[in-house]
């Protein structure tokens, strides 16, 4: 029997009832690209989480990637998220902003002017980005080529994170949490096989290539305080295209060594190892890793998704590898995932052909098992 996992956890001083994480999941349903009635509801609905991470929220109009996605960088989209936060807030809950940049993962139509997305390189990922079409209808495209940031850009870019943070903070999010994993920008400078630039936030060495992930933690720090500063990491990913780097390591060692100094409120792991062909092995090396950063981050919450089940999550927490375990999918189909897990109650499958874009169909119409979704 799972018992952990629902014991109650202090994260930084904000006191958790479980240790289940909602993980951000982008669901595209803003039409408007400000929180509406339906993402209020869509997230009351699972406040009983010991902690939600909001979808992902661009920083800025050059850091969008997606359509319909509820930003941070306007007085609107702030309100908007003030009503979903309060929503949480008075059910008890408790609700981090994750904060996104696409980098190169986005769309000429989805940018201001038609203009080229930013990267570290200019180099085109050869994925897809959810924009408009030719012929002004949502869809499936190809991503622009990305023209590569200049270095006096850089501090802009950290900028955005910072004042998107001070917005979250308006909003009344509990905290923010960095989107430094899976394809977007943060990992287009992390990674040294993509990022080939030869200025201080070049692939060559750690210092440069971790460098922009630094600056910009520093600058989101400085507006709302460690503690409340949460950072999404995602070892060994190829998600989007993203080369498979032979120096993924040392590159996550040495970041650790630099955020443990930072004392933020936790680092959350993206477990991608079963989007790749390899998985076994590379789930085994991302654990190394795992149990290598948390050693040197001694006393530094660490947060795992990626096909978590209770069972597994029981595990791994109670052989102190993490603290708390973060759920994805299973939170779009069961919003009392909690309850469900606590009592064993069977779990709802989510239709996939639901999760991106459309109305409350696949979103908020989900019932819980219990009156009381407990």
């Amino acid at each position: 029997m799972t018992q952990q996992l629902f014991a109650p956890f202090e994260l930084r001083g904000l006191k958790l009832p479980n240790r289940v994480v909602m993980a951000p999941m982008t669901r595209a349903r803003a039409l408007e690209e400000v929180p509406d009635d339906l993402t209020v509801r869509y997230y009351a609905q699972r406040a009983s989480a010991g902690l939600i991470v909001s979808e992902g929220a661009p920083v800025s109009r050059e850091g969008t990637g997606y359509l319909f996605t509820p930003g941070l960088y306007t007085s609107e989209q702030v309100v908007g998220w003030q009503r979903v936060t309060d929503a949480v807030r008075s059910r008890g809950g408790r609700i981090f902003a994750q904060l996104w940049h696409v980098g190169r993962a986005s769309h000429v139509s989805l940018q201001a002017e038609g203009s080229a997305p930013v990267s570290s390189v200019a180099k085109a990922s050869g994925d897809m980005a959810f924009a408009y079409r030719p012929d002004g209808t949502p869809g499936r495209v190809p991503a622009s080529v990305p023209r590569a940031l200049r270095t006096d850009e850089i501090a802009r870019v950290a900028s955005d994170f910072a004042v998107a943070a001070a917005n979250a903070d308006r909003a009344g999010f509990h905290g923010v949490e960095l989107h430094a994993a899976t394809q977007y920008l943060f990992e287009q400078f992390l990674n040294s096989r993509l990022n080939d630039r030869t200025d201080w936030y070049g692939g060559r060495t750690v210092a440069d290539r971790i460098r922009f992930t630094l600056e910009v933690t520093d600058a989101v720090v400085e507006q709302i305080g460690a503690s409340r500063v949460g950072i999404r990491i995602s070892p060994f990913s190829t998600v989007g295209n993203m080369p498979a780097d032979d120096r993924t390591e040392e590159t996550y060692q040495i970041l650790a060594d630099e955020l443990a100094a930072r004392e933020l409120a936790y680092v959350h792991v993206h477990d991608t190892s079963g989007f790749a062909d390899d998985e076994g092995s590379l789930g085994q090396r991302l654990h190394q890793l795992l149990r290598d950063m948390r050693a040197r981050m001694p006393g530094t919450p660490f947060v795992l998704a990626g096909g978590m089940t209770a069972e597994s999550a029981e595990e791994l927490i109670g052989s102190d590898v993490i603290d708390l375990a973060a759920f994805g999918q299973p939170y779009i189909s069961n919003p009392d995932l909690v309850g469900r897990l606590r009592t064993g109650a069977p779990l709802t499958p989510p239709d996939r052909t639901t999760y991106f874009g459309g109305d409350a169909t696949g979103y908020t119409d989900y019932p819980a098992a219990t009156p009381s979704g407990a």
